[in-house]
């Protein structure tokens, strides 16, 4: 996985791709997928939530630029993988989930791999962020948002950075901010499709009820720019 799909589409950071190496993913995905758990897909997990293809994951771990001791805080935990790849960095993450049930598995998973103790999950709206522990050095969001939320701008610390796909619960950029002081730096890096964000300041459920099928996959094609 790592070589075929991550080091040959442009992953550079020598620990993500050391964690995402060891990291065994076929603990994040139901006992029937177990067997794809390494191919370049998303894959379904419950409640009509995915868990990201391995690119996706790497690409947005990269361009967070984690650092052991990091503060971070993560908009939709999921299966728990992304999570565990920052944890097993060095990060300590507040990880926010709006299912209660994704949260106690991606709990008991945290805890059977030794990670939990650098990770805390709380049921809530993502969207709005995690305000009694603000400012965090790093936000990643691993759904899709119509805009970057504006409450997540002022959660994150000088020197920040924060990673988010922003589009339509169709299509969507992955979209990277920098903070410096009052100023915010904001790039994009290409195409990809997330489940929506629903909350607050993402979609409202009525807003997700024309998603495609096919846009419940956290992907990102062949061709997305790199970072250089």
């Amino acid at each position: 996985m790592v070589d075929r799909q991550l080091v040959r589409r442009g992953i550079r950071d020598q620990t993500v791709l050391a964690v995402m190496r060891s990291l065994p993913r076929e603990l994040f995905v139901p006992e029937e997928l177990q067997a794809d758990a390494y191919r370049d897909d998303a894959l379904p997990i419950a409640s009509g939530q995915t868990i990201s293809q391995p690119y996706i994951v790497a690409r947005m771990t990269e361009l967070l630029a984690p650092r052991a001791g990091m503060r971070v805080l993560e908009v939709g935990t999921g299966s728990g993988y992304q999570v565990a790849v920052l944890a097993a960095i060095g990060c300590r993450v507040i990880s926010i989930e709006r299912h209660a049930g994704l949260a106690e598995t991606a709990r008991a998973r945290l805890v059977a791999l030794g990670l939990d103790e650098r990770v805390r999950i709380e049921v809530g709206d993502g969207s709005i962020g995690w305000p009694a522990a603000a400012p965090f050095e790093g936000i990643i969001v691993t759904a899709a948002a119509p805009r970057v939320p504006p409450t997540l701008w002022s959660q994150l610390a000088d020197g920040g950075r924060l990673v988010v796909p922003v589009g339509t619960s169709r299509s969507q950029d992955l979209v990277r901010v920098m903070r410096l002081g009052d100023t915010f730096d904001e790039r994009t890096f290409g195409g990809c499709v997330f489940v929506p964000l629903v909350g607050a300041e993402g979609f409202k459920g009525d807003d997700t009820l024309d998603s495609a099928p096919e846009a419940a996959h956290d992907s990102v094609p062949d061709s997305v720019p790199r970072d250089e």
